[in-house]
């Protein structure tokens, strides 16, 4: 849905009952959602294009996002990866869509202002969004694209849970725990620090008797060779006694 161009168009002289036509489609929690609720509606009248008319939204971009469905799908198919519906737990579709927007992410600052969780630069929700004017603005967000106008409005948006983003962006995000002091914190990570070159040392320790090991055997599979030698015994071999003979 997002490969594709707009799918709602506002025709003129209509716009309130295109932007109404719009609202049925709204997921409150997420635009991709949204986007995603169009096209399983849109299936259940059997892709129909006096339908899409109905409700002001582009057939030809609606066919296009089939084909890109049906291309998806033959990839799965190719590497044998089972198709499986998640039904109607779309908490895993917002998860799935914060593991792939977590650098793109944002938190709330004020009544309907964002600011980008990394840098700081101020954000706003577009009135096209679906969260624009719920009444209630999450915690944590993820968006598409931002659009340079008056302000920098996020496109796109879906509310995320902030331990998502701890969880697949460990590298940008890590959760703090308000609950304990500074100097508690402190020496937990100073514990951390200690319990980590534990582990390491017992590691270096393990590698090293596994070494001394190996050698030891080596050093036992290998034995002395000699040249045999006519007359010549085997050390360790008793020399028989040579008695004395007469007639």
């Amino acid at each position: 849905m997002l490969s594709v161009p707009a799918i709602f168009y506002r025709p003129k002289g209509r716009e309130e009952d295109s932007d109404n036509a719009r609202e049925k489609f709204q997921v409150p929690e997420s635009d991709h959602l949204t986007l995603l609720n169009v096209y399983h509606q849109w299936k259940k009248n059997g892709y129909s294009a006096s339908w899409s008319n109905e409700h002001f939204i582009h057939i030809k971009a609606m066919r296009k996002v089939r084909e890109v469905r049906q291309q998806l799908k033959e990839i799965m198919d190719s590497q044998k990866m089972p198709l499986i519906s998640c039904g109607n737990e779309w908490d895993v579709v917002r998860k799935t869509i914060c593991s792939a927007y977590f650098h793109q992410a944002a938190r709330l600052k004020g009544i309907g202002e964002y600011v980008h969780v990394r840098t700081g630069m101020p954000c706003h929700l577009h009135p096209t969004s679906a969260l624009f004017g719920m009444g209630f603005n999450p915690d944590y967000i993820v968006y598409h694209e931002l659009v340079m106008t008056v302000k920098e409005y996020m496109q796109c948006v879906t509310a995320v849970d902030g331990h998502w983003l701890a969880e697949l962006g460990p590298m940008f995000y890590s959760i703090k725990d308000s609950s304990k002091t500074r100097q508690e914190r402190k020496k937990h990570a100073i514990d951390e620090m200690s319990a980590m070159e534990d582990e390491m040392r017992r590691a270096e320790d393990l590698i090293k008797v596994r070494k001394e090991h190996k050698e030891k055997q080596a050093t036992a599979s290998v034995r002395k060779t000699t040249i045999a030698t006519p007359g010549r015994t085997e050390p360790g071999t008793p020399t028989p006694r040579r008695g004395k003979f007469g007639i």
